[in-house]
C-alpha cells in the first residue's frame, strides 16, 4: 500500500464521518429560541418563512427580514399565508429582502440590513443542513454582528432519507466545506450565484 493511497484512505474516511456527523446534526431539532434584536430567515426552503414569523410574533426579536424573496412574492401573500392581515402590526416591522440570490448574498443583504436598523445580535433561521455554512457567511460579512443559530429541520429529513434527501446532503456537506476553506485561507469559497440556499 502506498503513501499517497493510504492519505487518499485517511482522507476518504476523514470525509465520511464528516458527512455522517452532518446529516445528523442537520437532523437535529433547534434548542430554545433566544431573544435578539432581530431575526433573519433565509429562503430557499420549507418552513424558514414560516418560523421567523412565528418567533417574531413571539417575541424573539423586534425586526424581521426575510432575505432572497422573489421578485414576485408580496408582503400581503406571505402574511396571507400566515393568517395575518397586511394591516398587521407584524407587517411594519417585517423587510423583503430580494437582492440575494445566494448565501453569500444573503449575508451581504444581512449585513447591510442590521447596520441600517442598528441591529447587533440576530436569530438565524434557515433549514439544518444550511445553518452552519449560513451563520459562518454571515459572520465571514459581519464579523461583529453576533449570531445566533435556530435551525429548521425539513419534513425530509424527520423519515428515513431517501436517494434524493442524501444527494442534497452530500452537496450541502460539501459547500460547508467550501465555505470552510475559505475561511481558513481567507479566499471566497468560488460558489458565489451558484451555490443556492
Amino acid at each position: 500500500m502506498t503513501r499517497l493511497f493510504r492519505a487518499c484512505l485517511a482522507l476518504g474516511g476523514l470525509w465520511l464521518a464528516g458527512f455522517v456527523w452532518f446529516v445528523q446534526d442537520a437532523s437535529s431539532p433547534p434548542v430554545t429560541a433566544t431573544v435578539c434584536d432581530g431575526i433573519v430567515a433565509l429562503t430557499g426552503g420549507e418552513q424558514r418563512v414560516d418560523t421567523a414569523i412565528t418567533l417574531l410574533r413571539g417575541g424573539y426579536g423586534h425586526l424581521l427580514l426575510i432575505s432572497g424573496v422573489g421578485p414576485h412574492v408580496t408582503l400581503q401573500h406571505i402574511l396571507h399565508l400566515q393568517q395575518e392581515p397586511l394591516s398587521s402590526p407584524l407587517a411594519a416591522r417585517i423587510t423583503l429582502g430580494r437582492r440575494a440570490t445566494s448565501t453569500i448574498g444573503n449575508a451581504h443583504e444581512t449585513a447591510e440590513w442590521a447596520k441600517n436598523n442598528r441591529l447587533h445580535r440576530l436569530l438565524v433561521v434557515t433549514s439544518g443542513y444550511h445553518i452552519r455554512r449560513a451563520v459562518l457567511e454571515i459572520h465571514r460579512t459581519a464579523p461583529d454582528l453576533d449570531l445566533i443559530a435556530y435551525p429548521v429541520v425539513p419534513l425530509a429529513l424527520q423519515e428515513t432519507p431517501s436517494r434524493r434527501t442524501l444527494f442534497l446532503m452530500f452537496r450541502e456537506y460539501n459547500k460547508l466545506l467550501g465555505a470552510e476553506i475559505g475561511v481558513l485561507t481567507g479566499l471566497p469559497d468560488g460558489r458565489e450565484g451558484l451555490d443556492g440556499a
